[in-house]
């Protein structure tokens, strides 16, 4: 047999048998030939197949599962029928507990591994009862076929809209409802779809948010061009057609860009918010609001973050990247006093009138960098017992974690939706003299290979 190049045991297009021995975070298989890596969607653990290296690099390669010789009990048929072409979901060939401790072990192996963080206890994640048709907003890419518009979600890695879908098992089943009606009535009114190869046509995505507490139900319409086609016709239909209307937003966005909103928005009908629930708590949202996705979970995940805190009455509490105020105001139920710190001026305008909507006066919302807020705040002479941080996928910036260090509160509780930089910033604030007492992750993202989770951290005294 030929020696191979660099001693890599494989090389491209040839077909190999081999055994999956364990799951990357992302939900792909890996085997190895000679302890070298071959990454294979699909393939499950304890799985033998024959595969196809489809790509191949000097320290790994990529495989494509050709035939599937012996089967993990944990393999189950996906109920969606796109699931191997939409780039959606992951991990619906496996079943939910596997899901669930392939994505427990990802956060163990990112806290040893990026934070070089040993015996951290980390929970098993908390799942679903039913973890399917959970997310609350729906942004469907609008396209053009024979004539017809079409929506459906992009092929993995590409951006040829999928045409044959009418549903998608993970959002609320009224996204789905609503997208196919007004797709429907547009059609009627010969409404063109936006073409992003040449910049032209009209209607470029239909956003659907519900509401999970109030059945209230908001549309989005985002266009190429300034005007809406026969507005009052269209909205006419789409009202007499669909439940809960409550809004109907017109959204333009005029370049040429793959952001889905624009910078100019109006009202075509009904209000310019929705409102939806969290328990027992309201909260007011604007079109480009951030609102957790899966509202069965965000209770959990909030509850989670309120033990972790142990506020008291007679506690001051800082919530770094504290969006419309959804953690806040939770808090504030609880503190003397809550401090609130966001970057968007308009979630900073949202969460004073959620605080002001569920008669919460004993919280205060900044808008500004969190970093900078901090300092003026220590200036201030302001003490804090506890500082929640619920940052971006990036993590947190690194001059705030030194002004969370020299704050010295005696609890940080950290809710993250990357496991990769909250170990890293757990590693520095650790350095910062906490010690991360456990992690719980929650799983917002069912049949996705993302997870959610709030760390606990207190100060070492010395």
């Amino acid at each position: 047999m030929a020696k191979r190049k660099n001693n890599i045991p494989v090389k491209k297009n040839e077909e190999v048998i081999v055994t999956c021995e364990d799951l990357t975070s992302e939900g792909n298989g890996v085997a190895k030939i000679n302890q070298y890596p071959i990454f294979i969607p699909y393939l499950l653990p304890g799985e033998q197949a024959r595969v196809k290296i489809v790509k191949v690099n000097k320290t790994y390669s990529y495989g494509k599962l050709i035939t599937l010789l012996t089967r993990s009990d944990s393999r189950v048929e996906s109920p969606c029928n796109v699931f191997y072409r939409c780039g959606g979901c992951q991990l619906q060939h496996m079943d939910y507990e596997l899901q669930l401790e392939m994505k427990r072990n990802h956060v163990i192996n990112v806290l040893q591994r990026i934070g070089k963080l040993e015996n951290v206890p980390v929970h098993p994640v908390l799942g679903m009862d039913n973890p399917w048709y959970y997310r609350n907003k729906m942004q469907m890419p609008v396209g053009e076929k024979d004539g017809e518009l079409i929506t459906g979600f992009y092929r993995e890695r590409s951006h040829d809209i999928i045409d044959d879908m009418d549903t998608c098992l993970i959002q609320q089943r009224t996204g789905d409802d609503v997208v196919r009606t007004v797709r429907e009535i547009a059609n009627k009114l010969q409404i063109k779809a936006y073409d992003e190869k040449t910049h032209r046509g009209t209607l470029r995505h239909i956003i659907v948010r519900t509401a999970y507490g109030t059945n209230e139900t908001m549309i989005i319409l985002v266009t190429r061009t300034k005007t809406l086609p026969h507005e009052a016709e269209l909205v006419r239909q789409i009202v007499e057609r669909c439940n809960n209307i409550i809004s109907i937003i017109h959204q333009v966005n005029l370049k040429r860009t793959n952001v889905i909103m624009g910078e100019k928005e109006r009202i075509v009908f009904g209000r310019d918010h929705m409102i939806d629930r969290i328990g027992h708590l309201q909260f007011k949202l604007s079109p480009k609001s951030f609102f957790q996705v899966n509202p069965e979970q965000t209770e959990k995940l909030y509850d989670q973050a309120l033990t972790y805190a142990q506020v008291s009455k007679d506690d001051v509490v800082i919530d770094a990247y504290c969006g419309i105020g959804s953690i806040s105001l939770f808090l504030a139920e609880q503190a003397k006093k809550v401090y609130g710190v966001e970057i968007v001026p308009d979630a900073v305008r949202n969460a004073r009138e959620n605080a002001r909507l569920n008669n919460i006066d004993n919280v205060e919302f900044i808008t500004g960098k969190a970093e900078e807020v901090f300092q003026q705040w220590k200036r201030d002479g302001i003490r804090t017992n506890v500082i929640v941080v619920d940052p971006p996928r990036k993590g947190c910036d690194a001059t705030l974690l030194q002004a969370i260090i020299d704050m010295a509160p005696e609890r940080v509780v950290y809710v993250s939706c990357n496991p990769a930089t909250l170990a890293r910033d757990l590693r520095i604030l650790k350095d910062g003299g906490f010690r991360t007492q456990e992690v719980q992750p929650v799983d917002m993202f069912s049949q996705t290979h993302h997870v959610e989770c709030v760390a606990l951290m207190s100060r070492v005294d010395e």
